[in-house]
């Protein structure tokens, strides 16, 4: 397996358990540590994988708003994920999490359908996801 898919099954891994669990991570993204809340994980119309999170800590190119905002989700690419961390700590939305997004056409997860944080133990076999 090459380096680069190891990368990417890892930080697939960690996002996964995350929703499952919903707890926030820490990752850096482009180079710059943040600090997110997966909620949707899944593909796009170009079959990228990508995960809509909801910002609330580290560094932004466009920069923060303050807790709470509705316009503190981000798209991103898993591939330019890395040093993705699982946290304690509490789990961070916005209101607006409902409205129609269009980063994802296909979803492989969504934080919704899991009502309430899940053990690491009953996780789903991230191995049968087809990255």
């Amino acid at each position: 397996m090459s380096v680069f898919l190891g990368a990417l099954e890892q930080a697939h891994t960690q996002v996964r358990a995350a929703i499952i669990q919903r707890r926030p991570i820490t990752a850096l993204y482009r180079g710059r540590r943040r600090l997110l809340c997966p909620h949707l994980l899944g593909w796009n119309r170009h079959r990228r994988l990508q995960v809509l999170c909801y910002q609330h800590g580290g560094d932004s190119q466009s920069g923060l708003k303050p807790a709470g905002a509705s316009d503190s989700w981000r798209c991103l690419a898993v591939e330019n994920l890395s040093q993705v961390e699982l946290l304690d700590g509490p789990w961070q939305t916005a209101e607006n999490h409902s409205r129609p997004q269009t980063c994802i056409e296909e979803v492989e997860l969504d934080v919704d359908a899991y009502s309430e944080s899940v053990s690491p133990s009953s996780l789903p076999d991230p191995k049968s996801a087809k990255l």
